[in-house]
């Protein structure tokens, strides 16, 4: 036990070295970020233990390092002038602020052995920052619009689109950019507009009509691609999805039967051992030895099985309105089978297996209408259009 609480501690320690020495690594070679976030990281979990005391001196000199780097790179672009150096810039005087706000709840940081606190330097850019915030808003802004104003294919709409929402995203609610994004987006829509075909020489269930074009229940995530069921007047359509069924076979209702002969020996009470001359035999003591009296018990086992089968064949086509052409067509089948059985009997029901005398306890069922076959076989056809859905893709 103490050999193994030994490796144990053997293993942590050299777990903790190899941190510290990819912490220091990391410092050397320049990567500040890495070396702040593994200091920050282990600080948070006791920042006064003594094996600790290295990362609070790594977190020191790496801040003080990245914080002099950074400012001398927002110097550099700022001095270039070039407008797309701002979304840089201000990614980087975010940056400074994120590491900060990590830092500032593992203050105080002593280090023991030099007797004093870890030195940080918190300079405050909520001034720069707002104000590259601001400059670079009017700059995105003008951009996006611009592309906007000129934007004739769906592609550059969706950019626009891209464009503002991050503009929102730093800077929400910047004049009229969310009317803009609603803009974009409406023409960047790829509208689709869904067609029922029904080719069979039977009716369609209404529910299954219902539930089949129910995109709401389909969980799609397609930012870009609009189905419409009830197409609208107003709206210029893309494209068509066209859900076809071509053949709906339905057997008819089907009672096969079979019948089992089961015999079995069971016990029927005992009687007494006998030898090869009809003696009974008893034991040492003298008491008269009995054995199971066994007899042979048959029962015929009568099964029925109720079956009907429904298939429905169709397929699913994208045409291009434009050019009027196809674009890609998938198969779309599915089948349900309806099976019960049920069972009867006559003779002694100790012949039968635990599995047939389970059937014994159900009677026949009415067999589900055409509908019902039909609707039930719908329930996968729903599965597989999700399928197809997901996969379709228009540019």
């Amino acid at each position: 036990m103490k050999r193994f609480i030994t490796i144990l501690v053997l293993l942590v320690v050299a777990a903790s070295c190899g941190g510290v020495k990819k912490t220091q690594q990391a410092l050397n070679t320049g990567n500040y970020l890495q070396a702040i976030n593994t200091s920050v990281m282990e600080l948070a979990e006791n920042k006064t233990r003594k094996n600790k005391q290295t990362y609070v001196v790594l977190l020191e000199e790496a801040y003080a390092k990245y914080l002099e780097f950074e400012e001398q790179e927002i110097s550099f672009l700022q001095k270039d002038g070039n407008p797309a150096h701002l979304e840089e810039i201000y990614k980087r005087y975010s940056e400074i602020r994120n590491v900060q706000n990590r830092i500032r709840p593992l203050l105080p940081l002593p280090i023991y052995d030099e007797g004093r606190e870890a030195s940080f330097s918190f300079p405050n850019y909520d001034a720069q920052l707002l104000a590259v915030q601001e400059t670079l808003s009017s700059y995105l802004y003008e951009n996006a619009s611009q592309l906007l104003n000129d934007a004739t294919q769906k592609w550059e709409f969706r950019k626009a689109y891209e464009d503002f929402q991050y503009l929102n995203e730093i800077n929400p609610g910047y004049a009229d950019t969310r009317k803009q994004m609603e803009y974009a987006y409406q023409n960047g829509l790829d509208y689709v507009k869904v067609r029922m075909i029904n080719d069979t020489q039977q009716i369609i269930p209404e529910r299954l009509e219902a539930d089949l074009l129910n995109f709401n229940t389909y969980g799609m995530d397609n930012l870009w691609t609009a189905y419409h069921t009830n197409p609208l007047d107003e709206i210029q359509y893309d494209y068509e999805m066209q859900v076809a069924f071509r053949d709906i076979v339905i057997t008819p209702e089907q009672i096969s039967e079979r019948q089992v002969i089961k015999e079995r020996q069971i016990k029927d009470g005992t009687q007494d051992l006998l030898d090869a001359e009809g003696n009974v035999v008893r034991d040492s003591l003298g008491n008269r030895i009995e054995i199971d009296r066994l007899r042979t018990v048959r029962c015929n086992y009568y099964e029925f099985t109720q079956q009907k089968m429904a298939q429905v064949v169709g397929n699913v086509n994208f045409v291009d309105l434009r050019t009027q052409q196809s674009l890609n067509s998938y198969p779309l089948t599915s089948e349900f089978v309806f099976q019960h059985i049920y069972a009867n009997y006559d003779g002694d029901r100790r012949a039968l297996d635990n599995d047939l005398v389970a059937r014994l306890g159900l009677a026949a069922v009415p067999f589900p209408t055409d509908e019902e076959m039909v609707f039930s076989a719908g329930e996968d056809l729903k599965t597989r259009l999700k399928g197809i859905l997901q996969r379709q893709r228009f540019r």
